[in-house]
C-alpha cells in the first residue's frame, strides 16, 4: 500500500475520532445553567432564588424526552431532581412555601465545560425569615457521557452545621427524584433494588446501595438509577419509594431513637450521590457493574 493511501486512512480515522467524541457545554443564563451533550439538552441546573431550592430539570434520556417530572398538584415539592430536607430546626428546606425555610444559591460556577464532561460548582445557604440559617452546603456536580446510551451526574455535597442542628423524623429529607408519570410503577414502569425487590411494597424502608426505575417510552425502554456512595454517612439509607414515581435514600425517616437526628455546631456531612439516565432496562444499562465501579472510586 502506498504511502499517501496510509496517510489518508490515517487523517479520516483521525477526523472520525474527533467527529464522534462526545462534546458536553455548559450556558449560563441568569439563573440557569443549561447542559447540552453534542448539542441537545442535557438538562438545566436551575438555581432562581424564587424557588424553594435549586434543583435539575428537564433531565432528558437517550430518547430526548425528560425521564422526570417538574411538579404536579398532589405533590408541588417534588422539583424532578433536588437535594433539600423538612424539620430543620423548624424549618421546612423542601416544601412549598418559601417563608417556611429555603435552600438559596450564593454562587453557581461553571468550573469546566466544553471537553468531555461539566463541572458545576454551587454554595448554598439555608434560609428562613427570622431565624439563623442552620446549614450552608457546597455542592459539586460532574455530568459525564459515557457512551450514547447513558448519561451520568455525580454529585458531591459537603453540609456544614452553622449551629446545633436537630432534624426531627421526617420522610422529606436529602437526595430525591420524581419520574415522569410515564415511567411509574402505576403506569407500567419498573422500580427495583440491588436485591432485586421491586415497587413500593417490597422496596419501601430497605436499605440498598441503588435503585433504578424505567418505563417504556414508544417502543423504547429508558429510566434513571440513584446510587449511594458507600463513603456516606448512614450508607446503605432507606429508601422512601412510590408507585407513583417518588423514590430517595431518607436517612431521616429512620433515625435510630426513631425521634430526631442531631448534628453539633461545626460538623460536616459529605454525600456522594450519582445518577444514570440510560436506555434500557436496569440488565441492559448494567446498573450493578455500574455501582461496583462506582464505589471503588
Amino acid at each position: 500500500m502506498k504511502k499517501e493511501h496510509i496517510l489518508l486512512i490515517i487523517l479520516s480515522i483521525l477526523q472520525f475520532k474527533v467527529f464522534a467524541q462526545t462534546k458536553i457545554v455548559a450556558q449560563k443564563f441568569n439563573s440557569k445553567i443549561d447542559i447540552l451533550i453534542n448539542n441537545n439538552l442535557f438538562t438545566s441546573y436551575i438555581f432562581s432564588q424564587d424557588e424553594k431550592y435549586p434543583f435539575f430539570f428537564p433531565v432528558n434520556g437517550p430518547s430526548n424526552a425528560s425521564v422526570t417530572s417538574m411538579r404536579n398538584g398532589n405533590y408541588p415539592h417534588h422539583s424532578s431532581l433536588f437535594f433539600g430536607c423538612d424539620k430543620v430546626n423548624g424549618g421546612n428546606y423542601w416544601q412549598e412555601g418559601l417563608e417556611r425555610g429555603q435552600i438559596i444559591s450564593l454562587r453557581a460556577d461553571i468550573i469546566e465545560s466544553g471537553a468531555d464532561k461539566v463541572v458545576i460548582q454551587d454554595e448554598c445557604i439555608w434560609r428562613r425569615p427570622n431565624a439563623n440559617s442552620p446549614v450552608k452546603d457546597i455542592r459539586k456536580i460532574t455530568i459525564t457521557a459515557p457512551s450514547n446510551d447513558i448519561y451520568q451526574l455525580d454529585f458531591e455535597i459537603t453540609m456544614e452545621m452553622l449551629m446545633d442542628v436537630t432534624i426531627e423524623k421526617t420522610n422529606h429529607s436529602l437526595f430525591s427524584g420524581r419520574m415522569d408519570a410515564d415511567l411509574a410503577v402505576i403506569n407500567g414502569g419498573t422500580m427495583i433494588n440491588a436485591n432485586g425487590d421491586k415497587g413500593e411494597k417490597e422496596t419501601f424502608g430497605k436499605k440498598s446501595p441503588w435503585i433504578d426505575f424505567y418505563g417504556n417510552r414508544g417502543n423504547k425502554i429508558e429510566g434513571m438509577a440513584i446510587l449511594q456512595h458507600p463513603s456516606n454517612e448512614w450508607y446503605p439509607s432507606p429508601w422512601f419509594t412510590r408507585d407513583y414515581g417518588f423514590f430517595s435514600p431518607t436517612p431521616m425517616y429512620w433515625p435510630q431513637n426513631d425521634k430526631e437526628t442531631t448534628l453539633k455546631k461545626g460538623q460536616t456531612i459529605k454525600l456522594k450521590y450519582r445518577v444514570l439516565v440510560h436506555s434500557g432496562d436496569t440488565a441492559t444499562a448494567k446498573i450493578a457493574e455500574q455501582f461496583e465501579k462506582y464505589k471503588t472510586e
